[in-house]
Parts: C-alpha cells; structure tokens; sequence
C-alpha cells in the first residue's frame, strides 16, 4: 500500500477526521483509475469511485486490519461496477421500481441495445479471455479460483483478464452507439 501509510489508516480508524480527509483525497486517483478498468463507462467508473469514497468515509472504523484497506476499497469498487453492469444487462434502472413505471419505450430500447452490445463485445473475446472475464467480472471469482480452474498460472489469467477488458472497451467506444 504504497500510496498509504500505516499511521494514516490507524488515525483515521480512529476517527481523526483530518486523517479521514486524507485518506479520502489519497485513494482517489488509485481507486478511480480501478474503477476505469472495470466499468463499462467513464461515468460509472466515476460513480462506482465516489461510492467506494463514500463507504470508506463512513465506514473506516471498521476496517479489521489496516493493510487490507486497499482490497477492501477494490471489492467495494469491483461490487459497484458489477451492480452497475447487472442493472444494464437486466434493463432496470438505478432508482428501481419508482422510475420503471415512467421509463419511456425508447429508454427501455436503449437499455436492451446497449446491453446487446457488451453481450457482444464479450462474445467476441477469444475462448481463454472470455472465460476469465466472466469468470473474474461478471461472477466474481477469486482470481487465484479463475486460474486454478482454468489450469493457468495467476499471472497469465491477469494477462488475460487485462486483455479480455481492453478488448470490450475498445470495442464499445469503437461500436456503433458509442
């Protein structure tokens, strides 16, 4: 946790609010270019980081051990980015029931093109990759479970899960209805 001392995370376990702040601001950018990686676009990568911020802020005392506040920011990110992507895919929208009785048709059509689209993207990825992303992204297996069942070594599920990522994003922002 390069990016974080252990000093800082105990203060702000503690309720030092200058700490928190700290915290906070420091994170950011880390937390944010994660979120880039995971999410389907720039918008709900930035909202999947302000949540992750939030529930830090909110939640630091928590924190059991103060070195596993970076893969407790990341799951936080990780599970934002996935419910974001689910709501797509199931054509709901993020404030639930309240607005599904006023969403238009062409909202609706939308939704369905849009998740047609990353459907798409995913079933155009090579066999390896696509397993890996739907294995790791999509289903939320442990990496170290994704390679062990794929007969890979951890570092080449990365690799491939990187790849597998660049390759729907380049494809959604180079599609038609990007």
């Amino acid at each position: 946790m390069g990016w974080v001392s252990e000093q800082l995370v105990e203060a702000a376990q503690g309720g030092d609010r200058e700490s928190i702040t700290a915290l906070v601001q420091g994170a950011h950018p880390h937390v944010r270019r994660f979120a880039d990686h995971l999410c389907a676009s720039p918008q709900d990568a930035e909202d999947a980081a302000q949540e992750a911020l939030i529930v830090l802020y909110r939640k630091i005392g928590s924190l059991r051990a103060t070195a596993a506040l970076a893969s407790w920011m990341f799951r936080i990110v990780r599970h934002e980015c996935l419910r974001r992507a689910r709501r797509v895919l199931d054509g709901a929208d993020a404030t639930g029931p309240a607005l599904e009785a006023s969403a238009s048709a062409e909202e609706e059509v939308l939704q369905r093109l849009e998740a047609e689209r990353v459907a798409e993207a995913i079933r155009a990825l090579p066999d390896v990759q696509r397993r890996v992303l739907i294995l790791r992204d999509v289903l939320g297996h442990p990496g170290r479970t994704v390679a062990d069942g794929l007969g890979l070594s951890t570092a080449a599920m990365k690799s491939h899960l990187y790849r597998a990522r660049t390759a729907v994003r380049l494809r959604l922002h180079n599609s038609p209805g990007a």
